[in-house]
């Protein structure tokens, strides 16, 4: 994607925040997150004149908070494709347990994408970056419809399809139904290492899982780590980008490998996976290499824990800021 051109589609949800942290007792952190960290990332790390257009729907209470937020990123387009619906924007309490475990519970939410309205707004997009923040985005046919309309590389943090919302809100993991048919509809898949126990719960070993996972539709998965960095299993022939929808003659080995991440102690672990699926998707479109651009990710997702929130995220990770 040179410099003179592109526009990168990035799928998922803005939601409000209210982040309770251990250290928390009367003052929680009431902050944009959801696809907003991705957003910042895309902003901080996009280079040239490339575009990045945010498929998202606000509901109609924080519509106006929401396109503030927007017209803070310069590389991101604010009018043509995100839609405003009459319903309350969703909105995530986050209570931590542990450096990385916390509850989550989810109230408000917009309707799902149709194809009917995702179909012309990822019209000019060069390749699509999807997050399931509430994972109601859009369901499997028109994640089907979209893979058989679109021809170039889209990546996705499959994230909350792995979780079920209860009565109250309260969100669980679980497993994912059709999984098969999921993971088809996207090259690049990224997991954590639950989503990944999860995920072959039924299969025996994650990581057989993982390779058996890839081929002929996935050719790359990604597996976060946290602070031990991330694990990637690969297709032999899906990199470049450019034929990284190409398929296998006949069966191959795949590749393997771990990109480990410098240590770091407190902060904020809140979107810190969605910085990083952003910030290797942005560098794998550049041209890297896949572990030059895990470096990228996890150097940029470290980064990310010292900053709480993702207003002011973009400046940060470029360095402009210290604190935000």
């Amino acid at each position: 994607m040179p410099d003179s051109m592109g526009i990168l589609g990035v799928i998922g949800t803005m939601v409000w925040d209210t982040i309770w942290r251990q250290s928390d007792v009367r003052s929680p952190v009431e902050e944009w997150g959801g696809i907003s960290y991705a957003l910042a990332a895309a902003d901080a790390f996009t280079p040239g004149k490339t575009r990045v257009r945010p498929l998202i729907k606000l509901g109609s209470d924080l519509a106006e908070q929401g396109f503030r937020f927007l017209r803070d990123l310069s590389v991101v387009e604010t009018d043509e494709a995100v839609a405003v619906v009459d319903a309350p924007n969703p909105r995530v309490e986050l209570r931590y347990t542990g450096p990385a475990r916390r509850a989550e519970r989810l109230t408000g939410g917009v309707p799902a994408w149709t194809w009917e309205e995702l179909g012309p707004r990822i019209a000019g997009c060069e390749a699509l970056y999807v997050n399931f923040i509430t994972g109601l985005e859009f369901d499997l046919e028109v994640a089907q419809q979209l893979r058989r309309g679109f021809d170039g590389p889209i990546y996705v943090d499959i994230h909350s399809l792995m979780l079920a919302t209860g009565r109250d809100g309260e969100r669980r993991r679980r497993s994912l139904d059709r999984w098969s048919e999921w993971l088809a509809c996207f090259d690049v898949v990224q997991v954590n290492e639950d989503e990944l126990a999860a995920l072959a719960a039924h299969w025996g070993d994650p990581w057989a899982f993982a390779a058996a996972a890839v081929g002929r539709e996935t050719r790359l998965l990604f597996v976060t780590l946290g602070a031990e960095g991330a694990a990637y299993v690969m297709a032999p022939d899906a990199l470049p980008l450019e034929a990284v929808r190409a398929r296998l003659e006949g069966p191959d080995s795949v590749r393997t490998g771990k990109v480990t991440a410098e240590a770091v102690r407190g902060g904020d672990p809140t979107g810190c996976g969605d910085v990083w699926g952003m910030t290797v998707f942005r560098a794998l479109l550049d041209g890297h290499e896949v572990e030059a651009a895990m470096r990228r990710a996890n150097a940029a997702a470290s980064r990310s824990v010292a900053h709480r929130g993702a207003s002011g995220l973009n400046s940060f990770l470029k360095g402009e800021i210290e604190r935000a």
